[in-house]
This record gives C-alpha cells, structure tokens and sequence, in this order.
C-alpha cells in the first residue's frame, strides 16, 4: 500500500437502474475515468412503492469507481444532467472519501487532476465540513435485509441497496468468539442523514445484532457529496 494518496481522492458510487448505470459507464470512459467496477443489487422498496413511483421492478447495478474529488465533484455534476438523480426512477450518487491505496492506482488517479487542482484540494481537505450523510452498512445472514429495513425505517430510512456475498473468513477465531455465520450473506446499504444515522444503527442492531439470527454486524462510513438526494 502506498501513503501517497492523501484524502483529497475519493470513491464514487452511482446506485441506479441496470440501463441508467450503463450512461454512466459510457460517460466514465468518456472522462478517461481508468478504474471501474458494476455490482448487480436490489432494491429493498416493495412491489407497490416501485410500481407507484413508475420504477416497475427493484434491479439495481451499482458503479464504483475511484477519483480525485475535485473531479468527483465535476462527475456527479454530469451524471445529475445526464441521468436526471432525483426524479423518480433514476437513482443516487455519491463519494466517500479515500484515505490511501496501491501505489499503481493512486498514479492513475492523480492523472485525472492538475497539480493545481491537486495542491488546492491538500488545503481544502483540512476545513472539511461533516456531511448531512452517512452510508450505514449491516451484514447479515442471508435472508435477512427485509428485516433490517423493517427496522431502519421506522427510525428514519427511507430505502437500502441490498447486496448478495459470501462470507471467507477465519472458521476457527469465528469459533472462539462463539459465532457461527452462515457463509451466504447479505449487505445492506443505507444512505442516512446524520440526525438518523446513530437511530438507525441502534435499531438495526437491536433487531439484527451478532446474537440475533440475522447475526448481523453494522457500520458507517461518511459520505462528503451527494446527487439525487432531496
């Protein structure tokens, strides 16, 4: 790993419709963007809210991608016009700032931006205000994110991205600790405003905790920019 990358990088993400992710891999390489990567998600909305906001099904991709921030900035900027975030059936963007990464990577990045650019965001990082956001994150068993929304809403949530992973970790320190996860997990992600994000950790955490069945574990990461978002 290097310590080269200073916290002026971030990551990107576009949560959005298979069809509306696509644009914006296509305006990605347009912008000479080196680095990309699609999930494939769902949406945790019910078959009536989709079908009253005209979304007419819960398919989510998801489009990662790591940048300068003043060239995040410029980005959501664009996938705001393009894809028009924040009507309904479109999808949200977002950054999460960036502390470090290979030394291979952190070249890249910095290609996108000037020095100028470069040296004006080393001093900007420093009077950072707190986001209005934070991106809470539960790991549960599989099976489970109904339940997590269930709990997250009523508290403040309006809607999660969920995703399907494995989980590979030490049986044996899993052992120790007297936790047996199932391998076949689930993530659900959350965009929160701050007010709501400690109300929503708690609940999801009551209801979904390491001892309950979902055997869940919560986080948060913060969030500096936000497209889509009312």
């Amino acid at each position: 790993m290097s310590g080269t990358a200073k916290p002026a990088f971030r990551v990107l993400l576009l949560i959005a419709t298979p069809k509306l992710v696509n644009k914006g891999v296509e305006l990605f390489k347009e912008e000479d963007v080196p680095i990309q990567h699609v999930f494939h998600a769902q949406g945790t909305a019910s078959s009536e809210i989709m079908d009253m906001l005209g979304l007419g099904g819960v398919e989510k991709n998801v489009l990662m991608s790591m940048v300068p921030k003043v060239f995040a900035d410029k980005m959501l900027k664009k996938l705001t016009k393009l894809l028009h975030l924040g009507m309904p059936g479109t999808g949200i963007a977002f950054t999460i700032p960036m502390s470090s990464g290979s030394a291979q990577m952190v070249k890249m990045i910095e290609a996108l931006q000037t020095g100028e650019e470069a040296k004006a965001l080393e001093r900007d990082e420093t009077e950072m205000a707190e986001s209005e956001f934070s991106m809470v994150m539960a790991i549960v068993n599989q099976g489970f994110s109904e339940e997590v929304m269930d709990a997250a809403k009523p508290v403040g949530a309006t809607g999660g991205t969920v995703f399907h992973s494995r989980r590979v970790g030490n049986e044996d320190k899993m052992k120790f600790w007297g936790i047996s996860v199932q391998p076949e997990r689930e993530v659900v992600l959350i965009l929160a405003r701050k007010e709501d994000k400690l109300n929503i950790m708690q609940a999801i955490g009551r209801k979904c905790g390491i001892n309950s069945k979902a055997q869940g574990i919560v986080l948060s990461l913060p969030v500096d920019s936000t497209a889509g978002m009312d």
